[in-house]
């Protein structure tokens, strides 16, 4: 019996990643889609089909935000902020130390849906991109319960529009939310438009964690409603993207008042010096530009070695 013959013949118990626990979860929560605005799923619109990249299947229906939904969404968390802000730090912190434990208690179904939207390896979705969401949110409580002693004078901006792409939705969702939330900002969140999912997700267990309504908001679509986000009645836009995107944000809100954060495409160096140990440099050479199909905003895209070991580092 050759090897294939013996795994074939072998009777498998379902995949501790086993993908049913998040297709159920979009067969019940959709599959179509509308905002998360007020605290509360909006009705689905005009939708667009959300794909598993690994086979083309078709996993969801989501909306494309209009005009009008993007101004809901920035009323809501316009009119949530002073509450939010005048709860005490400890106050704050409860509610995003429920966030992560939540995102705990739901981790795997967190990282098979990253798999299914996004297409990245299980190992890393589960090993790196849910665990470290988790760790912002942790972290962000215990900030939010020392900003009056660390950040004295500091207060909150109000209102954030924010803009992230398809490379690490979880994860970015996470670096954009807690920080805003934990500062006493309320957040209107637009996720890429091919990797949806996680952030719809999200906002369930918002719901579950009782988070007052309007806090947290998320529109769906296409670049058209990130620029809508951005040019909304905001206080602060975040932004990860590309550069050329960067450019055009940064031109919109010249002489606006809005603060502003921007983090683009980079071409980041990777430096070897001639007493490094090779043999760890490489492998870290080789995780710093392919990790995540290289789709990393600090990929180490430009090698540098000192010339005494750059033909034995080749």
């Amino acid at each position: 019996m050759t090897v294939s013959e013996i795994f074939e013949s072998m009777d498998y118990g379902p995949a501790p990643e086993s993908d049913a626990e998040a297709r159920a979860w979009i067969k019940q929560a959709g599959p179509r889609f509308g905002h998360f605005i007020n605290g509360a799923f909006t009705d689905a619109g005009k939708t667009f089909d959300s794909l598993n990249p690994a086979t083309g299947e078709k996993l969801a229906q989501i909306s494309q935000a209009r005009q009008k939904d993007v101004d809901a969404a920035v009323a809501a968390a316009r009119k949530a902020q002073p509450k939010w802000d005048g709860l005490s730090g400890h106050g704050r912190a409860r509610y995003l130390y429920e966030l992560a434990r939540l995102l705990q208690k739901h981790s795997r179904l967190f990282a098979v849906m990253e798999v299914l939207d996004n297409g990245k390896p299980i190992r890393e979705a589960r090993d790196i991109d849910v665990p470290l969401a988790q760790r912002h949110f942790y972290y962000h409580a215990g900030m939010a319960q020392l900003m009056d002693d660390e950040l004295p004078g500091r207060s909150a901006l109000g209102v954030c529009g924010q803009v992230i792409p398809w490379n690490f939705p979880l994860l970015m969702l996470a670096w954009k939310l807690a920080p805003a939330l934990a500062m006493g900002n309320t957040v209107v969140l637009k996720p890429a438009e091919y990797t949806p999912l996680t952030a719809l997700l999200f906002a369930e267990i918002c719901q579950q964690a009782g988070l007052p309504h309007g806090v947290v908001n998320i529109v769906t679509g296409d670049g058209a409603v990130g620029e809508m986000v951005v040019n909304a009645k905001v206080d602060k836009v975040a932004f990860t993207g590309s550069t050329a995107v960067g450019r055009r944000i940064r031109e919109a809100t010249a002489g606006s008042g809005k603060a502003l954060t921007l983090e683009l495409g980079g071409k980041s160096p990777y430096i070897v010096f001639d007493e490094a140990d090779l043999e760890s440099a490489v492998e870290g050479l080789v995780d710093a530009i392919w990790f995540n199909q290289g789709q990393v905003c600090c990929a180490g895209s430009r090698l540098l070695v000192h010339e005494p070991v750059a033909d034995r580092f080749y």
